[in-house]
């Protein structure tokens, strides 16, 4: 009993210092903070995307996060009112998105035709991204 004791009383501060240190190593990137030049998700979601002829190629409908990056913007294209839509996954270096202090809006731009986006691979809502 006394060996039980004694144990305890050993390792009881051990992992409390263990505790209190990686609390405190993990607390300095807990928070952060949002620069001026961020674009919160809000923002994108039902943003529409236009091509270089100004034409409306398609509409940001989700964001892709692989391993805590944005991966790709899910895009809908085509459809009506929600019937028929067509969903792709189109990587983040091939939108452009920009703020028009002015006319205070979001912009969305990207050099593709509605076609191009029709014909690209299909991304389906189903198994772990069902909505």
């Amino acid at each position: 009993m006394r060996r039980l004791v004694i144990a305890f009383a050993t390792t009881v501060p051990l992992i409390c210092a263990a505790h209190a240190q990686n609390a405190e190593s993990t607390s300095t990137h807990t928070f952060v903070v949002a620069k001026p030049t961020d674009v919160l998700s809000y923002n994108l979601i039902k943003l529409k995307i236009k091509n270089g002829a100004n034409e409306e190629v398609g509409e940001i409908k989700d964001l892709v996060l692989s391993q805590n990056t944005l991966a790709g913007y899910v895009v809908s294209v085509g459809g009506f009112l929600g019937l028929g839509e067509h969903y792709v996954v189109v990587s983040p270096e091939a939108v452009k998105i920009t703020y028009d202090e002015n006319d205070k809006r979001w912009t969305a731009t990207m050099d593709a035709t509605k076609d191009q986006l029709k014909a690209a691979p299909e991304f389906k809502y189903e198994g772990r991204w069902k909505r």
